[in-house]
């Protein structure tokens, strides 16, 4: 599953590509669902200028004119195909396709595809904790669930209503740079390490939004400062401990470890991240 840093960069991608619709505030030339499931909320929005997209967690929200917006949630399988050339012929189950004077885009496979008003979209941001690639985040929100909580650490850090946008390899990554044990439970956690994982979500993040990839190792932790290979994975970036079980540490060289928590594989090194006595 996308994780946030994905969502934010398809969403300046979508504004990207739909900016002359929204300067110009003119409904964009086709909004439509060839599929079928999106059909009758696709002529809601036929006469209303595009007004902008924005992400907030793995939630993503394309506005038309004042007050509607088309929600997303890509899930497992989802494919947002963001273009600035003419759309070609449907190919597959398109459930949605935007056209603009500078592009179109197609929408295959979400998990949710869904016309929100103000209230439906007000509810769903009540549900969500905060995103740290948003400027209206609040820490302090997570900071209250995080310290009052019997889960671990590893566990809240994927609950989207207490942290929104980090997924399986953010947590794993962000949990090492910390040098925390994965299984410390929450109110255990002291303010100070939560500021820094924090800190470094809202740095690690920004930058996966910027490149496009998720990239985690300190400079002198990199394939050219190591004199090692490139990491060759689907998911791309150089990380430390996501999917490199039985691999040794970058650093200290133990095998990283992985065990499954809550149906999603977790994955730390156990000398780095050794639990505190």
């Amino acid at each position: 599953m996308p994780e946030g840093h994905v969502i934010h960069r398809l969403a300046g991608k979508l504004d990207s590509v739909f900016t002359p619709e929204y300067t110009s505030e003119s409904p964009l030339s086709e909004v439509s669902s060839p599929q079928g499931r999106f059909e009758a909320s696709a002529r809601l929005l036929a006469d209303l200028p595009y007004a902008g997209s924005e992400a907030h967690g793995k939630h993503l929200f394309i506005g038309f004119g004042p007050d509607r917006w088309i929600h997303v949630h890509l899930g497992l399988y989802g494919k947002f195909h963001v273009a600035e050339e003419p759309p070609g012929p449907v190919v597959g189950q398109v459930r949605l396709r935007m056209v603009g004077k500078s592009g179109h885009a197609d929408l295959r496979g979400a998990s949710a595809c869904d016309l929100y008003g103000p209230e439906e979209r007000s509810a769903l941001v009540r549900r969500l904790g905060p995103d740290p690639l948003r400027a209206d985040a609040d820490p302090d929100l997570a900071w209250r669930k995080i310290s009052a909580s019997s889960l671990t650490i590893a566990e809240l850090l994927m609950e989207q209503s207490v942290l929104s946008g980090v997924g399986n390899v953010y947590r794993a990554e962000v949990l090492y740079r910390a040098g925390l044990d994965p299984y410390l439970k929450g109110r255990d956690l002291t303010r100070e390490q939560w500021d820094g994982i924090w800190t470094d979500l809202v740095e690690l993040m920004a930058e996966g939004a910027r490149i496009g990839r998720i990239d985690t190792v300190w400079p002198q932790h990199t394939p050219e400062a190591m004199g090692r290979p490139p990491r060759k994975d689907d998911h791309g970036g150089e990380v430390y401990v996501y999917r490199r079980n039985g691999q040794p540490c970058l650093v200290c060289e133990t095998p990283v470890a992985t065990a499954g928590v809550r149906d999603r594989n977790l994955f730390w090194c156990p000398t780095c991240q050794k639990a505190a006595a």
